[in-house]
């Protein structure tokens, strides 16, 4: 826990980055719980209405690039409190919406707020704060908002089994407007150039440049892994379902996700100084395609579904921080938000392809036509995460010497 103590500030960001990043991740994960009303209520397919979250990430990643100058000239708060504000209106178009025309649209709001607010504007304002040492920052801030989904999926269920899905929607809208913003506005910090110990902005570092062969390997194996995990998690209650699960079982083994998804986060965490981005990857990433190969194996027996939660929970945990701290690998503090921000607009077009599509392959194939492409996805990812490895720029440069 050095870190926590070599900078008093850190502390107070991380606990408003806790809260914000929970409620953000947590509130946009409404289709994943009342998917099927919304279909009910919107003359919609479910495939289509988890389209409505990958339109989501289209708009987060069409416009990271364009916010990287803004995070650069204005520093992370003030885009943050700004991103906040423009993704209220969103769950209030969200509650209006009657029609296929509005439920996208509310969408594409949503994705304009959550491009300024949502994970990469928190690895930015870590890196601010904390420098080199955003790998342990950005690792501490995952324990918490990890339980997302554990949190916001029972509390989804409860707002909207007694209230209706419209109604959580503006509950939503008012946590973001009375706890989000006030957050921003009062516990982020103000800098918005990252500093070294002396007071003197940082310079960008001398450290020879990175191929671009291995930068397009970064984005390959990040983009990836996003495909398989935001994918799965959006139909994850649909899935175990489909694996012959009641409802009750379904949303109680995914609500379990978070959690372990959590503990797997803390070991590295506590780990951290140990072991790069590409180890936790490599190891996170092995337990992916176990994981997915039991199911498929299975007859949707309870202890099959159990141990698969717990392979994926514990693997897809550790790649979250895995897929934010591999560039820190390669990249220093100054080039850092550069590679994330150029990073953002694969990783968002894969994250939304990934729910209609996997979906889709579950409704006309069942769950062996999800998990199938999965599986695909993450072999793939652990083949490229063993190039990268060998590509560390210190074994690159004994390599050269």
């Amino acid at each position: 826990m050095r870190f926590l103590k070599s900078d008093s500030r850190l502390i107070g960001v991380l606990l408003v980055l806790a809260i914000t990043q929970l409620i953000g991740w947590g509130t946009i994960g409404l289709p994943a719980v009342v998917g099927r009303d919304l279909a009910a209520d919107l003359g919609l397919s479910l495939p289509a209405v988890f389209a409505g979250s990958s339109v989501l990430y289209v708009t987060m990643g069409l416009c990271a690039p364009w916010l990287a100058k803004a995070f650069t000239r204005y520093g992370a708060r003030k885009v943050m409190m700004v991103g906040t504000v423009v993704a209220v209106p969103g769950y209030i178009v969200l509650y209006f919406a009657r029609e296929p025309m509005l439920y996208f649209a509310a969408w594409v709001i949503l994705g304009m707020g959550g491009s300024a607010t949502l994970s990469t504007g928190a690895y930015i304002m870590l890196n601010e704060v904390a420098g080199r040492q955003a790998k342990n920052a950005i690792g501490a801030l995952m324990l918490v908002t990890g339980l997302s989904s554990s949190i916001f999926w029972p509390t989804t269920s409860f707002l909207s089994g007694h209230f209706g899905w419209r109604v959580t929607c503006l509950v939503y809208a008012a946590m973001l407007i009375l706890v989000s913003l006030p957050l921003y506005a009062f516990g982020a910090p103000r800098q918005n150039v990252p500093k070294e110990r002396g007071g003197v902005a940082a310079k960008a570092s001398k450290a020879p440049a990175i191929a671009r062969s291995t930068f397009n390997l970064v984005v390959c194996a990040i983009t990836l892994n996003a495909f398989v995990n935001f994918g799965l998690s959006a139909i994850l209650i649909e899935l175990l379902r489909a694996e012959g699960l009641a409802p009750a079982q379904a949303l109680a083994f995914g609500s379990m996700l978070g959690v372990i998804q959590v503990s797997a986060r803390g070991l590295d965490f506590l780990g951290g100084a140990r072991w790069d981005g590409i180890t936790t990857g490599l190891v996170a990433g092995t337990a992916l395609p176990v994981a997915m190969l039991l199911l498929m194996m299975s007859e949707g027996s309870t202890w099959a579904v159990a141990v698969f939660i717990l392979l994926y929970g514990a693997g897809s945990g550790a790649m979250a921080v895995a897929r934010a701290t591999i560039p820190l690998v390669f990249y220093d503090q100054a080039e850092f938000a550069k590679a994330m921000s150029m990073i953002a607009l694969p990783l968002n077009l894969a994250s939304a392809i990934s729910p209609p599509l996997l979906a889709g392959l579950l409704t006309q194939y069942g769950s062996r036509g999800a998990l199938g492409l999965t599986l695909v996805c993450s072999c793939a990812t652990v083949l490229i995460l063993v190039l990268l490895g060998r590509r560390r720029p210190g074994i690159a440069a004994a390599a050269v010497s």
